[in-house]
């Protein structure tokens, strides 16, 4: 069966979740020998998906390996990377406030976020090795690099938004292609920088704390035990 959807009426996207919830259940059902299969653009949507999610895998394996080798730090690398589920939630919300539809653009529009908000978990971490370098204290040094890279970091966050923001605005037919994309890009960069001030500066911290009480625990194992002397004596 073969069928058009008049997209000034409905969406073909809600259309094929009706389906697969309520008629084609029922269907197979009352003909329980009845099978079916999505083919078409929903066959193209799920290779399209599924090949996004390897290539996704494959950009957060290079940004991982573009962060530890400069940082030789494995564990500041996955700081910084942190932020990257917040940028999905900020595109979530973003299509929530926007009413546009999420499509696979919006996906490619999320990845496209991973990258942007990386740059701003970086210039924190980056400023905050140079000031422990100089001999600062740990949380004095997420404090002061907090404050003094907040204008740097937010003034990129907004500019980049304020880009998007004419895509996302634009109501003729050729931009609504590419508005999805616009929308998860320009939402969750906003929504990680958020993060990105207070949860990256937190985690460098709880983490040196707990680096630090496992070195402690591995010195208190290592410790030789006392040994008794003395021949053992009997009570009256």
């Amino acid at each position: 069966m073969i069928a058009d959807i008049d997209d000034g009426v409905a969406n073909a996207n809600e259309v094929v979740t009706s389906l697969e919830e309520k008629d084609l259940p029922a269907l197979m059902r009352e003909f329980p020998g009845v099978q079916y299969s999505l083919q078409g653009e929903q066959k193209q949507s799920r290779e399209a998906y599924a090949g996004l999610r390897i290539g996704f895998l494959v950009a957060l394996l290079s940004i991982f390996t573009l962060l530890a080798v400069p940082l030789r730090s494995y564990l500041q690398a996955v700081i910084i990377m942190l932020v990257i589920p917040f940028g999905y939630v900020g595109a979530v919300l973003g299509h929530f406030l926007t009413g546009v539809q999420m499509s696979f653009l919006s996906a490619t529009g999320v990845m496209a976020c991973a990258g942007v908000v990386v740059n701003d978990s970086l210039v924190l971490v980056t400023f905050l090795n140079r000031l422990r370098a100089g001999g600062m204290e740990l949380e004095a040094a997420a404090v002061q690099a907090g404050q003094s890279r907040f204008r740097a970091i937010m003034l990129t966050s907004l500019t980049t938004f304020a880009g998007l923001t004419p895509i996302m605005l634009e109501r003729s037919t050729q931009a609504q292609f590419v508005k999805p994309m616009a929308v998860s890009l320009a939402f969750g960069v906003l929504v990680a920088t958020a993060f990105t001030l207070f949860l990256v500066p937190a985690a460098m911290v709880i983490a040196e704390d707990l680096r630090g009480g496992a070195r402690r625990a591995a010195a208190k194992l290592s410790r030789p035990r006392p040994t008794l002397t003395g021949e053992p004596t009997l009570g009256a």
